[in-house]
């Protein structure tokens, strides 16, 4: 039994046509492409991070500022809701290197 083109398409995207299969494969194709923006802005916000702690810490002050840490929770989880803040969290995480 020789598989399709059509059938192979259906099968990877679990959907029931062609025509779904087509729109499936389409939004993922922009998925990835959005996911790769969105680490690259990961990265850069984590460089930002270290060049404020390295700031801090050389002026004298704490690495961390939880009262801005706050903000950022509050902010993200406004937005998102209670995703947003476990999102938010893991951004601070990622922010603060090794402590």
């Amino acid at each position: 039994m020789t598989i399709t083109h059509a059938q192979a398409s259906t099968e990877k995207t679990g959907a029931r046509t062609e025509q779904a299969a087509s729109l499936i494969g389409g939004a993922r194709e922009r998925i990835d492409a959005l996911d790769n923006r969105i680490i690259g802005l990961i990265r850069e916000r984590i460089a930002y991070s270290a060049m404020i702690q390295e700031a801090r810490i050389a002026s004298g002050g704490r690495r961390v500022n939880l009262s801005r840490e706050t903000q950022i929770l509050s902010r993200y989880n406004e937005a998102l809701g209670k995703p947003g803040t476990t999102l938010a969290l893991t951004l601070l995480e990622l922010g603060r290197g090794r402590i």
